[in-house]
């Protein structure tokens, strides 16, 4: 189906929300891949120390970001690459949490984004024992990525996407959320506005 939309993907250098130190972006029009991007970010401090937790899971150390830019170099070439697509990634609420808090630890406007969450659409598409992105994305057809790669990740959550949509047989990233019934999220001053439209004028006085 011809969906257009941007997966994402960051991995994180801590338990922190804003110590993201990787991101990979896919671009998906028409259903297909037309453009993709891996990042290496350095963390901002107080957030910039890597756990050993975490560098065991995405094998990214301090001293592979030391001379990485910083998310104030990396969320407009972000922001440029997707423009007005809706912002995929499974369990969207951490990836657009990562965007958020990132941008307020660099002191950044926390930029307008939408989100649906592959997750969400597998649970609603697939029966599985589990929804982690390897099985779901294996659902998909998609197999064989290194999960736990920025680029990877975001590449099999497009994967889902597309898949859904065609099960589902929808022509865009809002019918999909519709048919699913997963709701879309929002992040930056869209999402206050939002939030401000869905309780009415009286959220508005």
């Amino acid at each position: 189906m011809p969906v257009d939309f941007t997966a994402i993907d960051f991995e994180t250098a801590n338990s922190s929300g804003a110590s993201a130190c990787s991101v990979g972006l896919v671009k998906v029009r028409d259903g297909r891949v037309v453009d993709r991007v891996h990042w290496y970010i350095r963390p901002p401090f107080p957030h910039d120390e890597f756990s050993e937790w975490n560098v065991r899971i995405h094998g990214i150390t301090p001293a592979m970001v030391a001379d990485a830019p910083g998310w104030d170099v990396h969320l407009p070439a972000l922001c440029d690459f997707a423009g007005d697509d809706v912002l995929v990634a499974h369990n969207a609420g951490f990836d657009m949490g990562v965007i958020a808090k990132t941008s307020a630890a660099f002191g950044l406007d926390v930029p307008d984004f939408r989100s649906l969450c592959s997750l969400q659409v597998a649970r609603r598409t697939y029966h599985l024992d589990s929804y982690r992105l390897p099985v779901a994305a294996m659902a998909a057809g998609f197999e064989g990525f290194s999960h736990h790669d920025a680029l990877a990740d975001a590449e099999a959550c497009a994967a889902i996407i597309v898949h859904a949509a065609k099960r589902h047989e929808a022509d865009d990233i809002e019918r999909l959320a519709h048919i699913a019934r997963v709701q879309l999220g929002a992040i930056g001053p869209v999402a206050t506005r939002e939030q401000a439209a869905s309780h009415g004028p009286m959220a508005l006085q």
